[in-house]
């Protein structure tokens, strides 16, 4: 079982915590409004990862993607939102100008954002289905994962934000902020147009 979970976790890391839309977006939230503003964004980005989690662990996700209508419209959805939050972060205001009342990212925006997440669905699918660490008991291998998982979901995601954070108190001045907020954006574009090519 220990080297199972070595195994997932190996797996887990590198595939849940590379860079894509929920990942780029908690850096750039980080970035752009500092780590305790951006704490609401966050916890939604994590409780939708945990919600696309247990839609793969539990099959609604099959039911999701045999539905290629429905799946066209949440698409759709998702990268409206994406767009709408990188426009957000590039013009947000640089951290040494904001106001306190500047208004941040919410909860809702984080969740809906990490379960219309197309490379969450890939990478927590692969992950998921890709190990057994109970094969005697279905059960048990379901909640160890769906535990370990979540833990890895909790640790990746504040990594990002941590790190955005860090790169705000480097980049007080105006200008070398209002770079990084708009770099941001657009790697979070190019993230969408990565998923929308595949």
């Amino acid at each position: 079982m220990e080297s199972g979970v070595l195994i997932l976790l190996f797996a887990a890391f590198p595939l849940m915590g590379s860079p894509g839309p929920a990942t780029l977006s908690v850096a750039a939230i980080g970035s752009a409004y500092g780590a305790t503003r951006g704490l609401r964004y966050l916890a939604g980005i994590i409780a939708g990862t945990v919600t696309v989690l247990c839609l793969i662990a539990t099959g609604v996700t099959g039911l999701i993607l045999s539905q290629p209508g429905l799946v066209r419209v949440i698409s759709v959805l998702a990268i409206a939102y994406i767009l709408y939050l990188a426009y957000r972060i590039a013009t947000a205001p640089v951290v040494s100008v904001k106001a306190d009342d500047a208004k941040t990212p919410s909860f809702f925006g984080g969740y809906v954002l990490a379960v219309a997440n197309p490379k969450a669905f890939a990478a927590i699918g692969a992950v998921y289905s890709g190990s057994i660490l109970f094969p005697d008991n279905l059960l048990i291998d379901a909640v160890a994962k769906l535990t370990i998982l979540m833990l890895v979901i909790i640790a990746v995601n504040s990594a990002w934000m941590v790190f955005g954070s860090a790169l705000s108190s480097v980049l007080s001045d105006p200008r070398k902020g209002r770079i990084a907020n708009v770099i941001f954006a657009l790697l979070l574009i190019g993230s969408v147009a990565l998923v929308v090519v595949q």
